[in-house]
């Protein structure tokens, strides 16, 4: 087709492209691109002018040839593809009959804003600045992986919404996830406030140097995997405020050295896996005033500098084997987070234990420390033979594992009066007359509990009776409060 045989819109479009000039079809600001299937000849332009004009299009002497078009109806497939276009390419507000084949072009800017499409094929594309698809309506997929974008990739307020074979779609398209972006590599960041996307959002393998902003972002794809970011690398934060995941939130192995910041966000995948970033680099987890999640939260060998999550976020099922943290937010009685570390998928993990309790130590509470190390011994008697239950429940009920060695001291205390009172109502008979020393009920009991010190009560007199029994009872009650707080203290010298 030769460039000279064009309609009047088109000879408009020619006309003002040398000089950069805008052309506006729009009969107003306000109009809907989704309705440009039935517009008019008045704004109806072909693909092939287009990309005429962009790949030998003449540009006016001291002025930068554009193609800007708003509200124009293009019919065919603007195809692009390995392409290598200098000017900057704004159709914005249109309506596209087939989607535009960018795959593998060159191209200097690009910006799609507010159109309707029904899909954009715009792989391995390079573009120097940014590429702008902000507020358009896709109703095909949209592949953009192994692209390189200089600049940032604008998807605010878009929505990508397929509904089966679309409106220009190849006969042979396969099945495929509404919106790709693995593997490609952005120069600043990914805008996608307000996005929409009902199916999978892939983004596996994908480098971004700036943040990755989803916030009020809806990913659609119930019982399947609405944001599909394995081994995603963010050069400074994540952001999903207010973000609703429908599916798994699957972003094993990312690299987030700032903030994955899920504050406010719903996150559901019910019988399944609503998070899951395990063996995950992040710098701060924020779960903050999120509804309590739907489905299983994995995060197992991942290393966290702060974790930010109220109890009631936690789902019933959770899988953290591994997981490490330096920090944890907001600051609570170690009673209200214990119960997450029985929700473990695995059961019983000491490292559970341990990590919770060095987090407390982080931040100088040993008191917290104290009570989860006594939660974690309490957790693992369950596990032993019976035999090895009974010495456990012994010593915590004593000395609290040497966790509460003032116990052993009420116990000792409580003792010496219960003796002390029996004795003193009923001496018992001194084994020889005459040479016995004063009985003193206080330091006979005293004598009978404590099995390394003597005051020469114990040998000096044997009762009789029902006292005898007691006797028994308090030196074999001494012995085992003995063993049991010499076991705590050297458990607590090994801990130190």
């Amino acid at each position: 087709m030769e460039i000279t045989d064009l309609t009047p819109a088109e000879h408009r479009i020619r006309d003002a492209f040398p000089r950069g000039e805008g052309v506006d079809f729009r009969e107003g600001p306000g109009e809907d691109a989704g309705d440009g299937h039935g517009w008019g000849p008045e704004r109806t332009v072909r693909a092939d002018v287009l990309a005429a004009l962009l790949l030998a299009g003449p540009a006016a002497p001291g002025q930068v040839a554009e193609l800007n078009v708003r509200g124009a109806r293009i019919t065919g497939k603007l195809n692009l593809k390995y392409a290598d276009v200098e000017h900057a390419i704004r159709l914005r507000g249109c309506w596209f009959e087939r989607k535009p084949q960018l795959y593998g072009a060159r191209l200097r800017a690009v910006a799609f804003t507010g159109s309707a499409l029904p899909g954009l094929t715009a792989s391995t594309v390079g573009v120097d600045l940014a590429l702008r698809l902000t507020g358009c309506r896709f109703t095909g997929p949209v592949r953009l992986a192994g692209a390189r974008i200089a600049g940032n990739l604008y998807l605010q307020d878009a929505v990508i919404r397929p509904a089966g074979p679309a409106a220009g779609a190849d006969a042979d398209e396969p099945d495929e996830p509404p919106l790709q972006l693995e593997h490609a590599e952005v120069g600043t960041d990914v805008v996608a406030d307000g996005l929409t996307v009902h199916g999978q959002f892939r983004v596996n393998g994908a480098t971004v140097a700036g943040q990755i902003s989803l916030d009020r972002a809806r990913l659609l794809a119930p019982g399947g995997i609405a944001l599909h970011a394995e081994t995603v690398s963010v050069g400074t934060d994540l952001r999903g405020h207010r973000l609703e995941a429908e599916g798994m939130f699957n972003l094993t192995g990312a690299r987030i050295p700032g903030q994955l910041m899920l504050t406010r966000a719903r996150l559901a995948n019910p019988g399944g896996v609503a998070l899951r970033a395990s063996s995950c680099a992040i710098g701060e987890l924020w779960l903050r005033k999120c509804p309590p999640i739907d489905g299983i939260v994995n995060l197992r060998r991942s290393q966290l500098d702060m974790l930010y999550a109220e109890p009631d976020t936690w789902p019933p099922v959770v899988r953290t084997e591994g997981l490490g943290y330096r920090v944890l937010h907001p600051l609570l009685p170690a009673e209200q987070r214990l119960p997450l570390l029985e929700r473990e998928e695995s059961g019983y993990l000491p490292y559970g234990y341990e990590q919770l309790a060095a987090a407390y130590r982080t931040v100088g509470d040993e008191t917290a420390a104290r009570s989860v190390q006594l939660a974690k011994l309490r957790r693992h008697r369950n596990t032993l033979p019976r035999h090895a239950r009974l010495w456990g429940l012994l010593q915590d009920v004593t000395v609290g594992y040497g966790f509460r060695p003032l116990r052993a001291a009420g116990w000792l205390l409580l003792l010496v009066l219960t003796g002390s009172v029996a004795y003193g109502l009923h001496h018992p008979r001194p084994l020889k007359p005459g040479e016995a020393p004063d009985f003193n009920p206080v330091f006979y009991t005293i004598d009978l509990l404590l099995p390394i010190i003597g005051f020469g009560q114990e040998e000096a007199f044997a009762p009789s009776g029902w006292y005898q029994w007691l006797s028994y009872l308090l030196v074999v009650t001494g012995w085992i409060l003995a063993t049991t707080t010499a076991a705590g203290v050297s458990r607590s010298l090994q801990r130190q």
